[in-house]
């Protein structure tokens, strides 16, 4: 699950099932304080998500549900761009030895992926910067610095003084959503699920 590219949740399990989808949901919901009738929650069209039970949790939660058009792969650009940087970093492995070398890694990723990733889609900022709004201020020193550099030095800029990358604007398939509350440890911890995860994929579809 990401917003605005940050990873709020993941898990990864032997199998894929309702039960598991609706415990992330459920936790991610709770950890980030998601309030009733402020979430559009998007996904593919696989079977926990298209679920009754994982409906029936929507409900509860006041979550709109949105899914992708049928054999449309693009419809979550996303959690695709995420992917793909997932599966092209030099360390991803040629295949994990277990699930648990694979929940590893992913805690290991998913950390870097927030904190130290600058996209250039999102004006070389890290998602947590955009995701906890501190872009605004991160925007505001680059300026200082830049415009002190060309005071110092205005000749290697050819007379023009030089500005960051443009703050990344709002956009995406998930809006109108809210300002999330800034939490520590998000992906270095064991969530929940993770714990309960063995019990979970026992669970029907």
């Amino acid at each position: 699950m990401n917003h605005r590219i940050y990873v709020v949740g993941w898990l990864v399990a032997s199998a894929e099932n309702a039960g598991l989808a609706q415990a992330l949901i459920e936790e991610t919901c709770e950890k980030y304080g998601i309030t009733r009738d402020t979430l559009t929650l998007h996904s593919d069209r696989g079977s926990p998500m298209r679920a009754k039970t994982t409906a029936e949790l929507f409900v509860d939660l006041g979550v709109a549900a949105s899914f992708s058009r049928p054999r449309v792969s693009n419809d979550n650009p996303f959690s695709e761009a995420q992917f793909k940087t997932l599966k092209y970093r030099p360390e991803f492995p040629e295949r994990f030895d277990s699930i648990a070398h694979a929940r590893t890694h992913l805690r290991r990723f998913s950390a870097w992926y927030n904190e130290e990733h600058r996209h250039s889609s999102i004006g070389f900022m890290t998602p947590a910067s955009v995701h906890f709004g501190r872009a605004s201020a991160i925007d505001a020193q680059r300026r200082r610095v830049l415009q002190a550099a060309y005071a110092a030095h205005p000749e290697r800029f050819k007379g023009r003084v030089p500005t960051p990358p443009p703050l990344p604007e709002i956009v995406g398939i998930n809006l109108p959503t809210p300002q999330p509350k800034e939490t520590t440890n998000d992906l270095t911890t064991t969530p929940a699920s993770f714990t309960n995860s063995e019990n979970q994929v026992s669970q029907s579809h």
